[in-house]
C-alpha cells in the first residue's frame, strides 16, 4: 500500500475520487448533463497533468435510486439496477475524458467485456502507474453496499493516499447550513465522531473501512470550480476526517 502523507505537505500522488450520480445531472432532477460532466472532466484532466494518479468511483443516483426510490422493487434487484446505472455514468465520463485527450480505463465489478474491463486489482494498479484515469464501475458487485463503500474499498485496494468525496456542500457542519445561518463548518473530525454521532455525510461501512485502514477522507464542494485541484494540493477546504 502506498505511503500516506500528512495534510499540509506536497500534493497527493494517488487519490480516490468519489462523485455522486446526482452531481452528473447538474441542475436537472435526473439524467446526465453534458456541461456538468465536461466541467468535472476538465478538473480531472488538470489534476492528472499534475502527475496525480486518479481512481474514480461514480454513483448512479441520477438514473436509479434503488431501494430509496418511489418504485417498489426488491432491494437486491434495485441494487443491481443501481450498479448498472454506475456503469452508464462511467462510460459517459470516460468518453468526455477521452475526447479531451485523457487516457482512461473503465473497470467494472460486473463483467461486461464488450464495453469495459473486469475489475482486477493488479490491472488497475498497472493502469494507474501508466498515468491512466481508472474509473471503477459496478459498485462492489454485491447488493447492500453503497458506492461510498465501493470507493473506500477500491481506494484501499489501490493504495490511495486519500479518499475525496465530492458533494454539493462544503463539508460537515454543526447544523444544516441551508436553514441554520450559525452553522459552522468543521475543518477536521475524527472517524469515531462521524460514527458515534450517526452523521449522514457518508455510509458507515465506508467510514469504518477508512478508519481501519487509516485512509483520510475529505468531504468538499465540487460545485466550486477548481476545488478538486485545491483538495489534491491539501488546501484547507471541506472537512478532513481522519
Amino acid at each position: 500500500m502506498a505511503k500516506k502523507e500528512k495534510t499540509g505537505g506536497k500534493n497527493y500522488k494517488r487519490i480516490m475520487l468519489k462523485i455522486s450520480g446526482e452531481a452528473l445531472a447538474g441542475d436537472k432532477s435526473s439524467g446526465i448533463d453534458y456541461e456538468t460532466i465536461h466541467s468535472i472532466a476538465s478538473e480531472i484532466k488538470e489534476v492528472q497533468k499534475m502527475g496525480v494518479q486518479i481512481g474514480v468511483v461514480i454513483g448512479g443516483g441520477n438514473i436509479f435510486r434503488g431501494g430509496r426510490g418511489k418504485i417498489k422493487i426488491d432491494r437486491v434487484v434495485g441494487d443491481y439496477i443501481g450498479m448498472l446505472a454506475t456503469i452508464i455514468n462511467a462510460m459517459a465520463v470516460q468518453d468526455i475524458l477521452e475526447q479531451m485527450g485523457v487516457h482512461t480505463r473503465v473497470l467494472t465489478a460486473i463483467e461486461m467485456k464488450q464495453i469495459a474491463e473486469p475489475y482486477i486489482r493488479r490491472r488497475a494498479m498497472r493502469h494507474l502507474e501508466k498515468g491512466r484515469v481508472v474509473i471503477f464501475a459496478g459498485g462492489t458487485g454485491n447488493p447492500y453496499f453503497t458506492t461510498d463503500t465501493a470507493a473506500a474499498l477500491r481506494g484501499i485496494e489501490i493504495g490511495a493516499e486519500v479518499f475525496l468525496k465530492a458533494t454539493k456542500v462544503s463539508g460537515v457542519y454543526s447544523g444544516d447550513p441551508m436553514t441554520d445561518k450559525n452553522a459552522k463548518r468543521f475543518t477536521s473530525m475524527k472517524y469515531m465522531d462521524v460514527l458515534s454521532k450517526n452523521l449522514k455525510v457518508i455510509d458507515s461501512t465506508a467510514i469504518s473501512l477508512c478508519m481501519e485502514n487509516n485512509i483520510p477522507l475529505v468531504i468538499f464542494n465540487m460545485k466550486e470550480k477548481g476545488n478538486i485541484k485545491k483538495v489534491v494540493q491539501k488546501k484547507n477546504i471541506g472537512t478532513t476526517i481522519s
